[in-house]
C-alpha cells in the first residue's frame, strides 16, 4: 500500500504541535493510505520537542527527529524528506507547523498527486486566498511571487509558499544536498527544480490563515535572501 509521510518542522511550537498532529492524523487515514508524522524539531527552547517525544510514544503513526539547534527551515525539510524516502515513502508532504495550512486540505493535494509530481497548495489560484493579513504583508508575499515567476519563466502562481505533497521521484531526483537557501528561498528553488527535471505540477486552491499562536520565524534577511537567489538558481540550473 502506498505511504504518505507528512513532515512537519518545528521550533518552538509547544501550543501548535500536538492540536496539529492531532488534526492532521485524521485526515491522513481518511485518505486510506499507510500514514506517517514526522516532526523535525530544531532544539526548541520551549518543550516542543518533549511535547513531540510523548506524541510519539502515544501514537504509532508519529516520529520524531531531532535536530541539536536552529539550522533554517530548508535543513529541518531536507532531513526530514532524506529520513521519509529511507523508511519507503511514497508520497512526501510538507506543511507549516502553525495552523497556516489548514490540515482539512491534506486529503485534496494527497488526491491530486495520483495526476501530478508535485502538488501546491496555492494561495493565488482561483479559490484560493489569503486571511488576516494586511494590504503590505499581502502585497510583499504577491510580489514576491510575482518576481520569482517572471525571473524563473514558469507558470506557478504560489512560488513561495509551504504546503506541497511530493511524489517520490521528484525528491529522488533532486540533490537535496545542493539546497541551502530557507524560507522563501527554499520553497521556490524546490519547485524549479521539479520543474526543470521534467517533472509536472498542479496547484489546489487553499486559504492561508495566520498563525494561531507564537511568533512567526520568518525574517527580512530570509525574504532578501530569496530575492538575490532566485536569478541566481536560474543561471544556475540554466
Amino acid at each position: 500500500m502506498p505511504g504518505a509521510w507528512l513532515v512537519l518542522p518545528t521550533y518552538n511550537e509547544a501550543e501548535n504541535i500536538e492540536p496539529l498532529v492531532k488534526g492532521a492524523l485524521p485526515r491522513l487515514e481518511s485518505t486510506e493510505l499507510e500514514h506517517h508524522v514526522l516532526i523535525v524539531d530544531d532544539g526548541s527552547p520551549d518543550g516542543t520537542g518533549e511535547i513531540a517525544d510523548r506524541l510519539a510514544a502515544e501514537l504509532p503513526s508519529v516520529e520524531v527527529l531531532h535536530r541539536d539547534r536552529k539550522l533554517g527551515l530548508g535543513r529541518a525539510y531536507i532531513a526530514g524528506f532524506g529520513l521519509a524516502l529511507s523508511r519507503g515513502a511514497d508520497l512526501v508532504l510538507e506543511m507549516d507547523s502553525d495552523f497556516s495550512h489548514d490540515p482539512a486540505d491534506l486529503p485534496r493535494l494527497i488526491a491530486s498527486a495520483a495526476d501530478a509530481d508535485l502538488v501546491l497548495g496555492s494561495r493565488y489560484v482561483a479559490g484560493g486566498g489569503v486571511t488576516e493579513w494586511g494590504p503590505i504583508r499581502r502585497g510583499l508575499s504577491l510580489g514576491g511571487s510575482w518576481y520569482a515567476r517572471r525571473i524563473l519563466g514558469i507558470p506557478v502562481r504560489d512560488l513561495t509558499g509551504g504546503f506541497k505533497c511530493f511524489r517520490r521521484e521528484v525528491l529522488e531526483s533532486i540533490d537535496l544536498d545542493a539546497i541551502h537557501a530557507d524560507g522563501y528561498g527554499f520553497q521556490i528553488e524546490m519547485t524549479y527544480r521539479a520543474i526543470k527535471a521534467g517533472f509536472s505540477v498542479e496547484e489546489v486552491p487553499i486559504l492561508f490563515r495566520e498563525r494561531r499562536v507564537g511568533q512567526s520565524k520568518m525574517t527580512a534577511k530570509i525574504a532578501i535572501e530569496a530575492v538575490w537567489k532566485v536569478p541566481a538558481l536560474k543561471l544556475r540550473l540554466h
